[in-house]
């Protein structure tokens, strides 16, 4: 016998024996019949499924916000944009709550990787929204680049086509040789296609 089918019996028939008692000690009321038992009972049964099916869900519910949370999240470049002027100096607090959510997750983004000297065998790189102008360095929105370090054992090649790269998202600002935030997004890259 199950522990929850224990438990039901234990609580009928404590539910029986108070019904019983509470009859007994009140004489302007009939007793109670076996009927009457029967129906009480009855219905504290089907309070505890009714309980153990909203704890049943509860948990499907929990598993399933897990898996979307372990799920690779499509992202655009148009859900990291924040409102900035272009002389203003970056602050954390411009960027959104959206854009803060996806700390830490795993995403996937698609744009083009900027040239560099090398063809193959990039373990670092910088993605950009797009190839008709360049997205990264002065005069260029932070929001519209992200810098690429491919996890250990992992590279990509260049190509003028667009492509997706997936990873871990982090906020990480970057700064060039005069101190200069030129990047505030980072990803750790899985995989680049």
């Amino acid at each position: 016998m199950k522990l929850v089918d224990l438990f039901r019996v234990y609580q009928g028939l404590g539910l029986t024996l108070f019904l019983i008692f509470v009859s007994a000690c009140d004489r302007n009321e009939p007793p109670v019949t076996q009927e009457q038992a029967t129906s009480a009972t009855s219905a504290t049964d089907n309070a505890t499924e009714a309980t153990t099916k909203n704890r049943s869900q509860s948990v499907k519910q929990q598993l399933t916000n897990r898996k979307k949370k372990s799920a690779v999240e499509a992202i655009s470049f148009d859900d990291i944009a924040f409102k900035m002027d272009k002389e203003e100096p970056f602050k954390r607090s411009m960027l959104t709550k959206k854009i803060n959510d996806f700390e830490g997750m795993a995403i996937k983004i698609r744009g083009f990787i900027l040239p560099s000297f090398k063809q193959d065998g990039l373990t670092q790189f910088v993605l950009v929204r797009d190839n008709m102008e360049c997205c990264f360095g002065p005069g260029a929105a932070l929001y519209d680049c992200i810098m690429v370090q491919m996890q250990p054992g992992e590279s990509a090649s260049y190509s003028v086509r667009p492509v997706t790269v997936e990873g871990n998202f982090k906020i990480q600002e970057w700064k060039d040789f005069d101190g200069v935030i030129r990047a505030i997004y980072h990803l750790d890259g899985k995989s680049v296609y």
